[in-house]
């Protein structure tokens, strides 16, 4: 099984959730068409200076992981390339520039022209020439950074890419699969986490080891980064507070529940969907749950990571629905439904929420009242979330004949 995050068990759980985590854890233009979606009145707490207006270089766009979107895009998406891809992809692109960049679960790291597909340079996993031989496959999504590409794979190899040449930099190995995407700080810090049990921060200029810090379960989650602090969350129920400078624990929490959601943060409050069926605002100063948020008719775990604006939490769930709830109090606001269930991240461009299902369809829903806006069929499974910059969306299916699509403006 696929295991995202982007992304379990409490004993009230029914059988067949427990077997679920048993799987889990083993594992307009300016005309209408062009005018910039920007939310209504973006507070100071919802800034988050890492992300650069056009880009998007990380999993969640920015080290808060907000999944907002600081771009443009056509009033009405038109699909404009595909690239196919054996096995499908389930992590999500990034977007600087002219030029995007996926992660595949063939084993390769792509760079392709944002406007065509064109292809620019390719990377494999292992060095092995035979192009028959198993490359380990990457889960992680891509950070790009102006030093390189940066991603761990399903052997546990952390790898370093040239953003010119598509060469390896260099490589870092922890002693499990990689499914955390990786995180950085102003300073150059690569922070990530392995199923190995840990949570790594490396020197992103030679990979070298900054501190290694080992927790009592699988990280699944991508780190998230406030002020000199980052965050641990995964299977062993617990929150824990990482001193970046230190790598030693500032505090931690008990969560009674696993997680494989990545949190967004704002302001003092952490927001993530758990396994328990529930979205939780987390206040991670005072170690508070601020409120839960559960449906009241179904029980599925999260494994969708939120996008949050300040008012609104917006996540998927295995429930086959996509859920949005009022920030400050967990209040429902809305809930849509699909016809799979909702593991792609949702990401905001003004009053849009972009996600995928595994319905097999990409949807625009309006986030304020979750109406459907528009929606294409790609044809297989959607799990990897969308990333959208320089004026285009970009997502890609999970199969083997999966494909990464984009959509912009013919």
């Amino acid at each position: 099984m696929r295991v995202l995050t982007d992304s379990r068990f409490v004993n009230w759980f029914t059988p067949a959730l427990i077997i679920t985590l048993l799987l889990a854890c083993s594992i307009c233009r300016v005309t209408a068409a062009e005018k910039p979606d920007v939310p209504g009145k973006p507070g100071p707490a919802a800034t988050d200076d890492s992300r650069e207006a056009g880009n998007w270089s990380s999993f969640r766009n920015g080290k808060l992981q907000q999944g907002i979107a600081e771009s443009t895009l056509p009033a009405e998406l038109e699909l404009l390339w595909q690239h196919s891809s054996s096995d499908g992809i389930a992590s999500t692109a990034a977007i600087v520039g002219d030029r995007v960049y996926m992660a595949g679960l063939n084993g390769y790291v792509e760079c392709l022209e944002l406007k065509t597909g064109k292809p620019i340079w390719k990377y494999r996993s292992i060095e092995n020439p035979d192009p028959k031989e198993f490359a380990p496959g990457f889960k992680a999504s891509p950070l790009v950074t102006a030093n390189g590409v940066y991603l761990g794979d399903e052997d546990g190899i952390f790898h370093a890419i040239d953003l010119t040449t598509g060469k390896k930099l260099w490589q870092f190995k922890t002693d499990a699969e990689i499914i955390s995407s990786a995180n950085i700080t102003a300073d150059g810090k690569l922070l990530f986490g392995s199923y190995d049990n840990s949570l790594y921060c490396l020197n992103e200029k030679d990979g070298s080891l900054i501190w290694r810090f080992e927790t009592d379960g699988y990280v699944n989650c991508s780190p998230a980064i406030v002020e000199n602090f980052t965050f641990v969350t995964g299977c062993d129920e617990q929150l824990r507070i990482i001193d970046i400078a230190t790598g030693k624990q500032h505090s931690i929490m008990p969560l009674a529940t696993y997680l494989i959601a990545s949190p967004a943060l704002m302001g003092d409050t952490l927001y993530v969907g758990t396994y328990a069926s529930e979205i939780i605002a987390v206040n991670w100063k005072d170690l508070k749950v601020e409120w839960r948020f559960k449906d009241p008719k179904k029980e599925f775990p999260y494994h969708s990571s939120a996008a949050i604006t300040n008012e609104y939490v917006v996540a998927g769930g295995r429930d086959k629905q996509v859920h949005c709830v009022e920030r400050k109090t967990g209040k429902s606001v809305w809930d849509f439904g699909t016809r799979g269930r909702v593991d792609s991240s949702p990401v905001i461009l003004g009053n849009r929420v972009f996600i995928g299902s595994s319905d097999d369809n990409l949807y625009e829903l309006d986030l304020k009242t979750g109406k459907t806006n528009w929606k294409k069929n790609l044809g297989d499974d959607i799990t990897a979330s969308p990333a959208i910059g320089s004026g285009h969306l970009i997502i890609g299916t999970e199969s083997r004949n999966g494909a990464l699509y984009c959509f912009g403006k013919k």
